[in-house]
């Protein structure tokens, strides 16, 4: 990339030579496409379908950069999660940036990279964005915001809601909890454990299609990010006006995030994950949705972490190794802001 400068300025953001030079020589170099290329004021695109999906998502992190990904990777995989959790296939996202000026060109043009690398491996496109540059001290480096849209099948109509989840249903989790937090943590803190710690942060939408082509068992589904497991669980159970019980014995934690959250006094179920699908199942189909997610490298750790059931409606359980049995409750505070 030649823009005659190694730092963003703020006549990249003044909407004249400067911001079009970076429009042409980053974004549309990695991003670009036939409906993005156009540059037009709304990207125009065919819609064949009468239910559709529509999400939008802003990216604050700190720091840019973690184990396992940056904001840019970050800003396509939760766009993409969040419409594929909702039974929809995502089709297309917007990018916008809010950039201080100052910020190294590198960096940008890496996270651009890791949105292009990203969006190709969800089978995205990026069809439209924004950028504006900043005073020095009036944004943290860069903020992301994302919009997405995707297709909804008239089956999976319900799954975002949990409208037909009830007692018995098997409560299913793709693999390990706390990764995405932990890593951040470690990451802005300099932590030096032995146990690395690295983001889960992926995008889960060919995983939840082939569940979702392949068994109609699936009720609801929520990827536990802000707040983690615990508050995607007490929402459902609110929600539902369900019990549910979950077993401390099965969760699948990683070694790193269980001596991180050991010593720094945090509940992995608390904690924010990037590539996690939480899938509430008919117990019928639950073998089945385990089989199908083992067959895909984001699956290959799944188990299941819990039921509903009838006792204590509108709670949430734990079921301790030790055999005993405490309430989890919804998240107060923000133990780890800026992770997402």
């Amino acid at each position: 990339m030649n823009t005659g400068e190694d730092k963003i300025l703020l006549s990249h953001g003044n909407g004249g030579r400067m911001m079009h030079q970076l429009i042409d020589d980053l974004f549309l170099r990695y991003l670009g496409n036939p409906i993005l290329s156009e540059q037009t004021d709304a990207a125009i695109f065919p819609i064949d379908f009468h239910e559709m999906a529509f999400t939008t998502d802003s990216f604050v992190i700190d720091p840019l950069f973690f184990p396992g990904g940056n904001i840019g990777k970050l800003a396509v995989c939760g766009t993409v999660n969040d419409l594929a959790v909702s039974g929809s296939d995502p089709l297309y996202i917007s990018v916008s940036f809010i950039i201080e000026e100052g910020l190294p060109m590198k960096d940008l043009e890496t996270i651009v990279i890791s949105i292009a690398e990203e969006a190709k491996n969800a089978k995205v496109t990026v069809v439209t964005g924004d950028t504006k540059v900043v005073n020095k001290g009036k944004c943290d480096k860069l903020f992301i915001n994302t919009a997405g849209i995707g297709r909804v099948k008239k089956e999976n109509l319900l799954i975002s809601t949990g409208g037909t989840v009830q007692p018995g249903d098997v409560i299913i989790i793709n693999g390990t909890i706390g990764d995405h937090g932990m890593a951040v943590m470690s990451a802005r803190e300099s932590f030096n454990f032995k146990y690395p710690v690295k983001s889960d942060c992926a995008s889960l939408n060919h995983l939840i299609k082939e569940v979702l082509d392949q068994s109609s068992g699936v009720k609801f589904m929520r990827d536990p990010t802000r707040g983690g497991v615990a508050s995607v669980l007490n929402e459902l159970a609110g929600r539902a006006a369900v019990g549910i019980e979950i077993d401390e014995s099965i969760l699948p934690v990683n070694k790193g995030v269980h001596v991180m959250c050991e010593l720094l006094g945090f509940d992995p179920l608390y904690i924010a994950n990037e590539g996690k699908v939480i899938i509430v199942a008919d117990p019928a189909e639950s073998n089945h949705i385990m089989e199908i997610m083992k067959k895909n490298d984001l699956g290959r750790e799944c188990a299941v972490i819990g039921r509903v059931n009838v006792d204590n409606p509108g709670k949430v359980v734990l079921k301790t190794v030790t055999g005993g049995r405490r309430i989890i409750d919804t998240l107060t505070g923000d133990p780890l802001p800026r992770i997402c």
